[in-house]
């Protein structure tokens, strides 16, 4: 285009995209005034008010206001400020699209009611505070009358929900489902039964107790992860490199509870694991049943945390510890 050139209004139109009616509007508005007016009445633009309205042109495609788009041309505000402030809007509207959506879906799957919808919407627009009063709420029930080791219930309450600024349809998807799950009786009634059931005798008890669970989650998480590097890694059970990570699992683990470990102990080790690994594989209505109870809080929350899925290895993991052990203590 020629700086010196004056363009009609038809010609402008053709060349913005913006359509004659919306040129003369933002003229009578003072946003973009023609170069020259004729004698006839003919609005004549130059280069520079022709990529003036070219920016108009995107910025209303962006849905950016006349007032801000005034304040960008008047000097008051830079287009930087303009798009920075502009995403912020944006990105607001696009969560709170994918919060409908989220309840939408969830409404679709269920067959809904009008009460269901209001409630749904509540529970994904939830401040932080609230949702942690839902979870404490949630716990406090489960533990009122269950007869675990001092402290595990407390453990348990650690892994909670964490929904992110920005979330995923699918976390928060999750939200709700959880949201809807720890508010009723039955669930609670199903978590406080499982974990009465597995944790208040032998040999449950024993691993929620305190000292095992600090070397599970805290003290003992180095060893754990070399032992299960090599598992994932295909050494052979029955190899001096897995029978050394297993003995040092064992003596890190006999230190934990204040016990000190020995070939006999390593071997008690070993026939734990392999119950565990032939419970876990012949027992399909408990696996089922933790499913439905604890297992589906654990699983909704990582997906809501953005936590690795369980790979349902345990039973896998199981029998190659026992096998370790084993070959270690002979």
């Amino acid at each position: 285009m020629d700086d010196n050139e004056l363009y009609s209004i038809g010609d402008v139109a053709r060349r913005t995209g913006l359509n004659v009616s919306a040129i003369r509007y933002y003229s009578d508005v003072d946003i973009v005034a023609p170069t020259r007016v004729t004698d006839a009445g003919h609005r004549l633009y130059d280069v520079r008010a022709v990529a003036r309205l070219e920016l108009i042109r995107t910025l209303r495609d962006l849905d950016a206001g006349l007032d801000d788009i005034r304040r960008l041309l008047d000097g008051e505000t830079s287009l930087h400020d303009l798009l920075v402030a502009h995403l912020e809007i944006v990105e607001r509207q696009e969560r709170g699209l994918r919060a409908r959506r989220a309840v939408l879906r969830t409404l679709v799957k269920q067959g809904g009611t009008a009460d269901q919808a209001a409630l749904m919407r509540k529970l994904v627009s939830m401040p932080d505070e609230e949702r942690e009063r839902l979870v404490d709420d949630f716990w406090n029930d489960v533990a009122e009358g269950l007869d675990v080791p001092a402290g595990f219930v407390d453990r348990l309450r650690t892994m909670r929900p964490r929904l992110p600024e920005d979330p995923t349809l699918v976390q928060l998807e999750a939200w709700i489902e959880l949201a809807d799950l720890v508010q009723g009786a039955e669930f609670r009634n199903k978590v406080r039964s499982y974990l009465q059931d597995t944790y208040s005798t032998s040999p449950g008890r024993e691993l929620a107790a305190a000292p095992v669970q600090d070397f599970i989650y805290e003290t003992g998480t180095a060893i754990m992860e070399e032992v299960m590097a090599a598992f994932r890694s295909g050494l052979r059970a029955d190899s001096p490199q897995a029978q050394d990570l297993v003995v040092r699992m064992a003596a890190a683990a006999a230190e934990a509870v204040g016990t000190r470990s020995t070939a006999e102990s390593r071997a008690r080790m070993a026939t734990g694991f392999l119950m565990a690994e032939q419970f876990e594989r012949e027992e399909p209505e408990e696996s089922h049943r933790y499913d439905a109870s604890h297992g589906r809080y654990v699983s909704l929350v990582a997906v809501i945390n953005d936590l690795p899925p369980d790979t349902g290895e345990f039973a896998s993991f199981a029998g190659w510890l026992a096998a370790a052990l084993g070959a270690s203590s002979r």
